[in-house]
């Protein structure tokens, strides 16, 4: 399970984060009281690990600023979190390693990801960022076009293994559920949220794979991770 700890302003939480799992960080560079200067965000990626992908975050902003601050600062991802018109995404996909749109779930953008050329798809509620949880059954089923999953909105350490469970997604983003005030991870939520999240991880590949097998049998041929079968 792919976990992006989100809205980190410090290099103590990005830190810590990644100590305890955290597959991704993200930097706010929208108005936010979690929003960071570029230099900033620079100098916390510079100190992550090199498979940590660090990933900016914008909302309505030209998609030339986004590709500038988003090399500028060094981030692996950048992800846009407004209004964005299709066209606009797809010219930063083409430009920025990893790109990442997000969308209110039900929303009518998800039947024309083509014209998005987003890599990664984020399902969050109405309101994008407000922290608030959605029905998640809206996310069931979504038409993502083998695009990754990620899932948002008012997660925590409580709700987050029972929506791995519900939507079945590649990866959860998490800001506001981890955090003893805006702009701070709380360490004891920060690893709460994670230990449930990656172990609710391993229970739905445990699960798939399960599943996979039954349809598969025991004579349909190798299985899709199966690498080191001899010629």
């Amino acid at each position: 399970m792919f976990v992006k700890i989100c809205g980190v302003t410090n290099e103590d939480d990005a830190l810590l984060a990644v100590a305890l799992g955290a597959d991704a960080v993200g930097f706010v560079f929208a108005p936010s009281p979690r929003q960071m200067p570029p230099d900033r965000a620079r100098e916390i990626a510079n100190r992550l690990p090199s498979d940590v992908l660090s990933v900016g975050v914008f909302r309505n902003e030209l998609p030339e600023r986004v590709v500038e601050i988003t090399s500028k600062a060094r981030l692996g991802a950048a992800q846009l979190h407004g209004h964005e018109k299709p066209e606009d995404v797809a010219w930063v996909a083409a430009r920025v390693p990893v790109t990442v749109k997000a969308f209110p779930a039900g929303h009518d953008g998800l039947e024309r990801l083509e014209d998005y050329g987003a890599h990664i798809v984020l399902l969050d509620g109405l309101q994008p960022g407000s922290g608030e949880v959605f029905d998640w059954s809206l996310a069931e089923g979504a038409p993502l076009g083998g695009r990754r999953l990620l899932l948002a909105g008012g997660l925590n350490a409580a709700n987050v293994a029972a929506a791995i469970r519900r939507v079945r997604p590649w990866g959860v983003d998490v800001s506001s559920g981890v955090e003893s005030k805006p702009g701070r991870k709380d360490p004891t939520a920060l690893r709460a949220f994670l230990e449930a999240a990656k172990s609710a991880g391993e229970t739905t590949a445990r699960e798939r794979a399960r599943d996979a097998d039954a349809v598969r049998g025991p004579a349909s041929g190798p299985g899709l991770y199966d690498w080191s079968l001899d010629e």
